[in-house]
């Protein structure tokens, strides 16, 4: 009986160690055996088209009030329509939620390396981010993933591991610049996740983040016509926060294509291209159209899609905010030099944790420059700081220092003279995370991300607004002129009277 048990524990051992079929490595035996339990590789390879229906939401993990749950939602419905063999996609969505009001339709391709959206009849070209986006979508999707793992040449197998308290195996591979790696179900063979570490170099809201960890999950596996298993419930989380939510509910099996389903015109091609030819490190800080402009003597305002400001003092220049890329701060320090001949940059205050607006801190951290920050934006920024940059190493990655990290937890006086600042925590419901800087000689106030125009004249959410001029009462701030991350210089009434006219009856 004894030899009986032995021997079958040894069975049992070599069935989950052992390749299958003979010389094969164990990774890919794994993954024949996962693209069997979905249907067979076959019928996987066969597949021409897929069309997905669903609805789902976006968790808005940047633009919510703190950086842990509960975060605000943005909510979809989608049909999309995939052509597997030429890698194109064809997207309708309607979308709702927290910065949408009534329900956007948009239109999404990709078609020839090319993106492009369609919204209210009118076609523009997408960028990079999206084109990247999108083509993971297509690529790590489940029809896709186990066959990208099978044409991998470094496919294979990795320690055994439990996942969701179920044995899984794991195998790892390389699509491109990303490490993939799936976790396939013991018992099933069902692949359970797709792990990606790659960077975001051009998405304006990851790429401060440097290699972001993707974890993709499928759920709901059903039974599909022609033998196709396929899962109708997926989750993504991002660096371990939950990001993307979507419920499967039609699968079409290689349905018809239309090929003007997938048509982008022509003069959308070359916007694309132009965009393309644009990346983020390279952004801008001044352009022809929005010159520097002098706030007030020593006071120099950058303006553009996020507003740099330098303020020359005795002993040096003060940088406000460091947005963006450190590409984008190297230019802010070159223009500082360039300014104000002879003094150097100082220090640079960071007023937000908006994830575009810290960006670009990384620069002045490999340079030496203290960086001054809210106390409830410490852990951002440290974790900014050491957040890994393996696949595209910038100057703090390829020469690591510690960061001069300044916090403001109450009223701080940063330099001195006309140009003195005050570093104000804001502590209002809307700018819990935001530091006011206050110039009280040329009674300027900055206001971070705050107060935020909009095209027609009006301000974005009065209550950010009213909260503004509840701080300047609260500190007994006389102020003459507000300026901000998204805010031109603009007299202190145009707030006022806006507070005014929303608390009327």
């Amino acid at each position: 009986m004894r030899r009986t048990l032995l021997l079958s524990a040894v069975a049992v051992l070599l069935l989950f160690t052992l390749p299958t079929s003979a010389g094969e490595e164990p990774g890919r035996t794994r993954v024949r055996a996962a693209a069997e339990a979905m249907g067979g590789e076959a019928r996987l390879r066969a597949l021409a088209s897929l069309r997905v229906q669903g609805i789902g939401h976006w968790n808005l993990l940047e633009q919510s009030e703190r950086p842990t749950p509960p975060f605000l939602v943005m909510y979809e419905q989608f049909d999309e329509v995939r052509d597997l063999r030429k890698g194109r996609l064809h997207q309708k969505t309607e979308g709702r939620g927290a910065v949408l009001d009534p329900w956007k339709a948009m239109t999404v391709r990709l078609s020839d390396g090319v993106v492009a959206a369609e919204v209210e009849g009118k076609w523009r070209p997408l960028g990079n981010a999206q084109l990247q986006d999108l083509q993971e979508r297509l690529a790590l999707a489940p029809e896709h993933v186990l066959l990208a793992a099978l044409d991998a040449k470094d496919l294979r197998a990795q320690p055994d591991t439990v996942l969701q308290e179920v044995p899984h195996h794991v195998v790892a591979f390389h699509l491109g610049r990303a490490s993939v790696r799936l976790f396939l179900n013991a018992h099933t063979g069902l692949p359970t996740a797709v792990e990606t570490v790659d960077a975001h170099p051009e998405d304006l809201f990851w790429s401060a983040w440097g290699d972001v960890r993707t974890v993709l999950s499928f759920q709901s596996w059903t039974l599909e016509p022609g033998g196709l298993r396929y899962p109708r419930h997926w989750e993504w989380a991002r660096n371990g926060q939950p990001h993307h939510s979507v419920t499967v509910t039609a699968v079409t099996v290689d349905p018809p294509l239309r090929d003007e389903d997938f048509t982008v015109p022509d003069d959308v091609k070359q916007g694309f291209e132009a965009r393309r030819a644009r990346k983020l490190e390279d952004m801008p800080v001044t352009r022809a159209e929005t010159p520097p402009v002098e706030v007030s003597s020593g006071v120099v305002q950058l303006p553009g899609a996020w507003n740099v400001t330098l303020v020359a003092q005795d002993d040096g220049v003060v940088v406000v905010e460091g947005p963006i890329s450190s590409g984008y701060s190297a230019q802010v320090l070159d223009e500082a030099a360039k300014r104000f001949p002879g003094l150097k940059v100082k220090a640079v205050v960071s007023t937000s944790d908006a994830w575009p607006h810290v960006g670009g801190l990384r620069e002045y951290v490999a340079r030496g420059i203290p960086v001054y920050a809210l106390d409830l934006n410490r852990a951002l920024v440290e974790r900014l700081v050491a957040s890994p940059r393996t696949l595209l190493p910038d100057a703090l990655a390829r020469a690591p220092r510690a960061a001069k990290l300044q916090t403001v937890s109450a009223r701080r006086v940063l330099g001195s003279g006309r140009n003195a600042l005050v570093l104000l925590p804001a502590r209002t419901e809307t700018g819990e995370r935001m530091l006011f800087v206050w110039l009280p000689e040329p009674r300027l106030l900055y206001t971070s991300d705050l107060v935020q125009p909009q095209p027609d004249g009006t301000f974005f959410n009065v209550q950010q607004v009213d909260e503004t001029v509840e701080v300047a009462g609260r500190e007994k701030l006389p102020v003459a002129r507000v300026f901000g991350m998204h805010l031109k210089p603009t007299d202190w009434s145009a707030l006022t009277t806006a507070v005014d006219k929303a608390r009327a009856p």
